[in-house]
C-alpha cells in the first residue's frame, strides 16, 4: 500500500507542473461549461423577451384590401412594414421572419359575410422565427373571434354559440419542472467534465509514459502491477472529482445569474442539489479513469491516446440524446445502468422532483460495481509485459 501512495502522491505532483493538465481539469473542464450555459441562456432569453416586449414588425402585403384589420392588428402591437415582391424568397434568405398577405378579394368576402383568406408565409424550420409567427398568428385569430362574436351579435344571436365546447386549461407543470425541461442538457455538461477532468492525466500516465519509455523501469520495480495501476487511478480521479467539484460549483452560482424567473421558471441549484449530484457522479469518477486507463493502454503514442480517447467521448452523450429524442418514462431499472440512471436522476432534481436515497443509493451501488469490473480489466492488461513497449 506504501507503493501505492507513492504512485499517487508522485503523480499527482508531477501533473500540478503539467500546465496543460492543470488548465483542462481544473480550469478549461470544468468552467467552460457553466460560461457556455450562462452566455447562451442569457443570450436566448433577452432576445425572446426583446421580441415579446417590441412591436412586431412584419412586413405586409395587400394592406390596402383591409385597413380594419391592419388598425386590429396595430391596437395588438404590429408594426406593418412595406410590402416586399417575393415573400417566399425574403423568408428563405431570412429577410424576414413571417410575411402577411392580403389577397385583393379580403373586402369583397368580408361585406358578403364570408371567409376572409390571409395567408402567413413562413418558414418552420428557422427556429427564431417560431415567437414572431406565434405572435402575429395570435393577433389574427383574437380578430377573427371579435369579429366573429359581432357578426353573430348583429343578427340578434348569443356569441356563445361560436363555442359549443369551452376548453378549460390545467397546467401541472411548475415553474422548476419548465426550468427543467429547458436545462436537461444539464448532466451531459457533468459527465463531460468528469472526462475532461482526467482525460489528459489517464492519457500521460499510460501512453505518454509508454512513449517517453519510462514505464518499464517503473514496472521493473518490485512492486505488484496493481498498485501501480491504483496510484495512477487515484491520481485520475482526483482531478475529475476536483473538476466536477468546481462545475457543480459554477452551475450553482450560474443559476443565480440566469433570469430564469422573467420566463416563468424557477432554476434551484442549490446546495442539496450539489450533494445529490456528487453522491450519484462519484462511480462515473472511477469507471470514466478506469475507462479512459484501459482504452490508453492500447495506444502506442500520446496522440494515438488521443485520438481513441476522442471516440470514446461520444459514449456518455448516448443517453443525453436517447432521452431527448425518446420520450421515455423514467422507472427505477434506469438507475441501475450508468450513465443513464445519472441523467435521469440530475433531471428529475432539475425539475423539483424528489430522487429517494434508494434510487440514489442504487444508482451509486450499480455504477461501483461496473467500475471495479472495469478496473479489473484494466488491471489484467497492466500485467502484460508489452504494455511498458512503445515499438
Amino acid at each position: 500500500m506504501n507503493a501505492m501512495l507513492t504512485v499517487f502522491v508522485k503523480e499527482v505532483k508531477e501533473n500540478l507542473r503539467d500546465k496543460r493538465t492543470v488548465m483542462s481539469a481544473l480550469l478549461y473542464g470544468p468552467l467552460i461549461g457553466p460560461i457556455i450555459f450562462v452566455m447562451l441562456m442569457n443570450t436566448i432569453i433577452t432576445r425572446e423577451l426583446n421580441k415579446a416586449d417590441q412591436p412586431l414588425k412584419i412586413p405586409v402585403i395587400g394592406a390596402q384590401y383591409a385597413p380594419n384589420l391592419i388598425d386590429a392588428l396595430k391596437q395588438q402591437g404590429l408594426q406593418p412594414q412595406l410590402a416586399i415582391a417575393d415573400p417566399e424568397a425574403a423568408v428563405r434568405n431570412q429577410d424576414a421572419d413571417v410575411v402577411l398577405r392580403i389577397p385583393a378579394d379580403f373586402g369583397t368576402s368580408w361585406r358578403k359575410g364570408e371567409t376572409s383568406q390571409v395567408e402567413m408565409v413562413y418558414d418552420s424550420s428557422q427556429r427564431e422565427t417560431g415567437s414572431s409567427v406565434d405572435r402575429l398568428r395570435r393577433m389574427l385569430e383574437t380578430y377573427s373571434r371579435h369579429q366573429g362574436a359581432m357578426r353573430l351579435v348583429a343578427r340578434g344571436l348569443s356569441p356563445t354559440m361560436m363555442a359549443p365546447v369551452s376548453v378549460d386549461d390545467r397546467d401541472q407543470s411548475t415553474p422548476q419542472s419548465r426550468a427543467g425541461q429547458l436545462f436537461s442538457i444539464l448532466p451531459y455538461f457533468f459527465v463531460l467534465t468528469i472526462f475532461m477532468g482526467g482525460m489528459y492525466l489517464a492519457i500521460d500516465l499510460t501512453a505518454g509514459e509508454r512513449e517517453r519509455q519510462s514505464l518499464e523501469p517503473l514496472f521493473a520495480n518490485p512492486v505488484p502491477r496493481w498498485q501501480v495501476l491504483l496510484g495512477k487511478l487515484g491520481a485520475i480521479c482526483v482531478f475529475s472529482l476536483t473538476s466536477l467539484l468546481i462545475c457543480v460549483v459554477g452551475f450553482g452560482v450560474c443559476g443565480r445569474i440566469i433570469p430564469a424567473e422573467k420566463l416563468g421558471m424557477t432554476l434551484s441549484l442549490g446546495p442539496a442539489f450539489a450533494l445529490q449530484v456528487l453522491l450519484m457522479m462519484v462511480p462515473l469518477v472511477i469507471l470514466l479513469a478506469s475507462l479512459q486507463t484501459l482504452v490508453a493502454a492500447f495506444a502506442k503514442s500520446y496522440r494515438e491516446a488521443q485520438t481513441y480517447l476522442s471516440i470514446l467521448m461520444m459514449v456518455p452523450a448516448l443517453p443525453s440524446v436517447l432521452l431527448s429524442v425518446l420520450p421515455i418514462k423514467v422507472a427505477n431499472w434506469m438507475y441501475t445502468v450508468p450513465l443513464l440512471g445519472q441523467q435521469v436522476g440530475i433531471a428529475q432534481l432539475l425539475r423539483g422532483e424528489q430522487v429517494t436515497t434508494m434510487q440514489i443509493s442504487t444508482c451509486m451501488a450499480s455504477g461501483l460495481v461496473i467500475a471495479i469490473l472495469a478496473t479489473l480489466v484494466t488491471a489484467w492488461v497492466y500485467r502484460s509485459e508489452r504494455l511498458a513497449i512503445s515499438v
